[in-house]
């Protein structure tokens, strides 16, 4: 598993294991939730849960249309699926399964996208998935969750069970810091401000939200004021959080581990350009990512502190 290096006094974790301890305290008091895997119990952290309710893991191999059909089949019995697959392979080869037999049905069934972005960055563009907001997003039926540390992944699976609408989570592969507030309570829709500032914005989502935060101090040095906002939420978008911060901070930048092209950027990019027209700079992954390991791809792509301060400076100018 790839490591991102962290300052050695901040405290990271992975967000595997606050999903897969999540799922298990949900299942010990609701009979009707169920994960549904394609031979990808060990890298979900599916064992344990596994272990406890063995007739309700459903390893369907490698066949991942196959594993959102069976889904699709539960949810209509009265079941709660959890899908858990690699993202690239959820999203990439079962997106008519999850539009025709999820979105289109309004089942409740939650899609979890496991090591997202570019998490694994040796294997190469097969096992990037880069592309998944933009094939999501295109389903407009379809509630998408970035949570950004372990606190929201437990809360976004806490919600999903509830939710009786189709739901995509991503769930990080490597260790990030906390970010939320201790007092936060999670709302899906609704951004979270981290940061106030009065100069530019930064609006990130996931893995990055430590790194725009890292970004508004690197800011702050050189005297500008950034407004940090957490947008676990990426469909439906939090609007009026980003005209408000158009109309006063008038710039925005961007930030995901993601194809710049129908993700994060573009939905604010839409919000913006019909609301409250302002500069913006979109960072993520512009083409296919070469091989490598995920901290160099991260580096490479300008997606860490300093490239995020970089693309702020170069709107304010």
């Amino acid at each position: 598993m790839n490591e991102i290096s962290q300052a050695p006094t901040v405290a990271t974790f992975d967000c595997r294991v606050a999903f897969a301890e999540t799922l298990i305290e949900l299942a010990r008091t609701d009979h009707r939730i169920v994960a549904v895997c394609n031979d990808s119990v060990g890298s979900s952290n599916l064992n344990a849960f596994q272990k406890e309710f063995p007739d309700r893991l459903i390893n369907v191999g490698i066949a991942e249309q196959n594993m959102v059909g069976v889904a699709a089949g539960l949810a209509n019995g009265g079941f709660v699926p959890y899908v858990s697959c690699a993202s690239p392979f959820l999203t990439g080869r079962a997106l008519e399964q999850i539009k025709a037999d999820v979105a289109y049905n309004n089942y409740h069934i939650v899609l979890c996208g496991q090591s997202p972005g570019m998490s694994y960055g040796e294997l190469g563009p097969t096992h990037h998935s880069i592309e998944d907001f933009a094939w999501m997003r295109a389903l407009t039926d379809l509630t998408i969750l970035v949570p950004a540390d372990p606190r929201q992944t437990r809360d976004a699976v806490r919600w999903a069970s509830t939710a009786n609408r189709p739901v995509f989570m991503r769930v990080g592969r490597f260790k990030i810091p906390s970010v939320t507030p201790e007092d936060e309570d999670f709302v899906p829709g609704r951004a979270s401000r981290l940061r106030d500032g009065r100069d530019v914005t930064l609006i990130a989502c996931g893995t990055m939200v430590s790194r725009a935060l890292g970004a508004a101090d690197q800011l702050a040095q050189k005297g500008i004021s950034a407004r940090v906002l957490n947008m676990t939420t990426i469909q439906p978008l939090d609007e009026a959080a980003v005209i408000e911060a158009a109309t006063e901070t008038g710039r925005i930048v961007t930030v995901e581990e993601a194809i710049i092209h129908g993700g994060l950027g573009s939905a604010v990019a839409e919000c913006v350009v019909q609301n409250k027209p302002v500069p913006m700079r979109i960072l993520g992954v512009p083409h296919l990512a070469p091989t490598g390991s995920t901290a160099f791809l991260l580096d490479h792509f300008g997606l860490n502190a300093e490239g995020i301060a970089k693309a702020a400076l170069e709107l304010v100018g």
